[in-house]
């Protein structure tokens, strides 16, 4: 790493200079942030509290909402922290930190998205093998590849990006380390670290949405001969994930899938993908999925009967 050279810490631009508008957001995004935390870890207590839902597709819920928490953590925290800071600053080893945990957990949503419309895919159109196909021990290989592609996919993502000199440019114009604003501060030749990072994160966003909308293509087809009732149900359930890949894709796609260049527009897309999306995923499966909301019924019920027969 001796291309390090003079570079021991960048500064943040954040999304605004305005005083004001810094307390705005710090008082927004800490909102946010305590309900993507307190929403997700209900929905893993509700998860793992029920038996009734020791299934795949709670089982990759679980996993979402996880996810989803540590995906956020990579940010939020210290995008909060630098509203009411007056030095916006990172150290070099904290840039690298925050790059490789950030696409760690994004690209593990990216692929336990994907696995989720796998499932739904089994269960809907091969309900008879479902069991079989999605077993508990094909789940947790899954898992367990969707977990390791994310390791190898930020591995090589921060490795392109912290193998080249960083000479005085030391201003980030964005609100966390991530590629392509880290990329305009290198003092080299970045073309081709350019078209790998199109090539690593651009097309497994976009090869993974096109799976995902191919999945539910197939879907929407197998529904047309089934009731009224198996069509609802079906299309519920769907329909949170869909509308979360929706969500959740379009912006990473946006961002990742053009050369290193930035707009104006990037640091609010990418507060949609980092803060809005993990925030949105427990209130689109709690408002939208029947099992879910009965379980936190019972979970509440449970409580509450537990807190009469204390105070009795």
């Amino acid at each position: 790493m001796q291309v390090v050279n003079n570079v021991t810490e960048f500064t943040f631009l954040g999304l605004s200079q305005d005083p004001r508008m810094q307390l705005i957001f710090f008082a927004l995004f800490l909102l946010f942030y305590i309900v993507i935390i307190v929403g997700n870890l209900f929905i893993l207590l509700t998860v793992f509290s029920d038996p009734r839902l020791q299934t795949p597709m709670y089982f990759f819920l679980s996993n979402l909402s996880f996810v989803d928490i540590a995906y956020s953590s990579a940010t939020a925290p210290k995008m909060i922290e630098d509203f009411v800071s007056e030095k916006k600053t990172i150290s070099y080893w904290g840039c690298v930190t925050q790059m490789f945990t950030f696409h760690f957990f994004g690209c593990a949503e990216i692929f336990v998205l994907t696995v989720m419309a796998f499932d739904r895919y089994a269960a809907i159109c091969q309900p008879l093998r479902y069991t079989t196909i999605m077993s508990a021990n094909a789940c947790i290989v899954l898992a367990s590849l969707s977990w390791l592609g994310a390791l190898g996919h930020s591995f090589f993502q921060t490795l392109l990006t912290f193998q080249l000199p960083f000479c005085n440019a030391r201003v980030i114009d964005h609100y966390f380390c991530d590629v392509h604003p880290v990329l305009k501060l290198a003092c080299a030749d970045t073309t081709l670290v350019n078209m790998l990072v199109i090539a690593n994160s651009g097309l497994i966003s976009l090869g993974c949405f096109l799976i995902l909308l191919a999945s539910y293509t197939v879907i929407l087809f197998s529904l047309r001969k089934r009731s009224a009732k198996s069509r609802h149900k079906a299309l519920s359930t769907c329909g949170s994930h869909l509308t979360v890949v929706t969500f959740f894709f379009v912006p990473c796609i946006f961002i990742y899938l053009r050369p290193s260049t930035t707009f104006p527009l990037d640091k609010a897309v990418s507060v949609f993908y980092t803060t809005i999306t993990p925030m949105l995923n427990p209130l689109i499966y709690t408002l939208r999925n029947e099992g879910v909301k009965n379980a936190m019924k019972q979970l509440w019920s449970r409580k509450f009967s537990l807190k009469e027969k204390f105070k009795g």
